[in-house]
């Protein structure tokens, strides 16, 4: 038998005992950094800045908005136009119809005290999408964007999204418990019919800097696999798009790096990321965020499962979905029923130890009244769990 050289042994050692948890000074601090998000639209569509402060990595809570600030958009011409804070932390503006030869910054002062401006920048507006379209592969559905800019002035851009999709539990409930009996339910009870939505966690970036043309054309904006629930049955994408300027562009690109592209040894180093936000009251303090002027483009893209290769229906419904058919309600002849059956094992209440859903009467025929009712658990029958049976006013349906 050949024995591995020491060397080996060694390398193995160092790799199983050698590891130290190590804390970057900058996360062990107890500094909470402002974070600004948002861009200011120039055009008729609203501005939404969302304010907040970054949390460390062991921290409960995942986000930290900043409430209370004073907020608004000043021109090159000490114009002002202020937000208001819609919901916590967000702070809204209509329509600003913004003069394009100016340009504009945000300020933003804090409730304790803390005055915060961007640069001033030009106001660089995103010319049409010209198609948000989808291609596939023998896993995946792959969304893409295509682009021109006919007056060269955008060269850089950026796209985020937020996708909405119809989700359907295994089994459909017709029927609902009020405490009392069965009922059909109401078009308002249905839950076989539900919308999830959610939106972009990654950063999408392009350029056509380095090209003849100002065209991009095929730059992927997010793809799906095979196996997801969201081309289940009919799914939509609503892609904005942003043009950037060479700063900006740099901005994103590292942030993109510094969030996304990290993790082996092959990878880029974190880099310093420089916004465009400054503290006036502590110079020194970092602010996160960067702040551009300009009107955005939109485009919608619907795609039903009819429109996909036979793999679109190989979606996993929940594992340990059944159909329980035992929950007979008796009634001898000339008594009441025995309502308090339902009561007891149908009554749908979140939290209860075997919550049970009604889902069709069991009704022999002849029979006056139901004997009782096929039954499955929330998880399996109740779609409001994970989205909302509200339809989306811009939803449409496919024959």
């Amino acid at each position: 038998m050949i024995k591995p050289p020491k060397v080996c042994y060694l390398l193995l050692f160092s790799l199983l005992c050698c590891k130290k948890p190590f804390t970057p000074a900058v996360i062990a601090s107890s500094g909470s950094y402002l974070v600004v998000e948002g861009v200011i639209n120039s055009g008729s569509d609203s501005t939404i800045i969302k304010l907040s402060k970054t949390v460390k990595l062991s921290d409960a809570v995942v986000t930290n908005p900043v409430s209370q600030a004073v907020v608004f958009v000043e021109s090159d011409q000490h114009a002002q136009y202020p937000l208001t804070e819609t919901t916590n932390g967000n702070y809204t503006s209509a329509g600003l119809n913004l003069d394009n030869s100016h340009t504009y910054r945000l300020s933003i002062k804090t409730a304790d005290n803390k005055q915060y401006y961007s640069d001033f920048v030009p106001v660089l507006n995103s010319p049409p999408i010209d198609s948000i379209y989808f291609t596939t592969t023998s896993n995946s559905v792959n969304i893409n964007s295509a682009t021109h800019d006919a007056t060269n002035a955008a060269k850089y851009f950026r796209w985020d999204y937020t996708e909405t999709w119809i989700i359907h539990p295994p089994f459909n409930s017709g029927y609902i418990s009020n405490g009392d009996t069965v009922l059909t339910r109401t078009a308002s009870q249905q839950i076989y019919t539900c919308w999830q939505s959610d939106t972009s966690s990654v950063i999408v970036l392009g350029s056509s800097a380095k090209l003849a043309k100002d065209v991009i054309v095929g730059n992927p904006i997010t793809s799906i696999s095979s196996s997801s629930p969201k081309i289940a049955s009919e799914y939509s994408i609503f892609v904005h798009q942003y043009a950037l300027t060479g700063d900006a562009y740099t901005f994103w690109t590292n942030l993109k790096k510094n969030t996304e592209q990290l993790g082996s040894i092959f990878d880029a180093e974190p880099t310093q990321i420089s916004g465009n936000i400054h503290s006036t009251t502590n110079p020194s303090e970092p602010v996160i965020g960067y702040i551009s002027v300009g009107s955005t483009t939109s485009q919608r893209l619907f795609i039903t499962i009819y429109q996909l290769p036979h793999w679109a229906s190989n979606y996993n419904a929940p594992p340990d979905c059944e159909l329980t058919s035992c929950l007979y309600i008796y009634y001898p002849p000339n008594s009441k029923i025995l309502e308090n059956q339902v009561n007891e094992f149908i009554n749908y209440k979140r939290g209860a130890t075997y919550p049970l859903i009604p889902i069709a009467p069991i009704q022999p025929p002849g029979a006056p009244k139901p004997l009782g009712y096929t039954a499955s658990t929330p998880e399996c029958t109740d779609c409001t769990l994970h989205g909302t049976n509200i339809e989306p006013s811009f939803w449409k349906y496919y024959p």
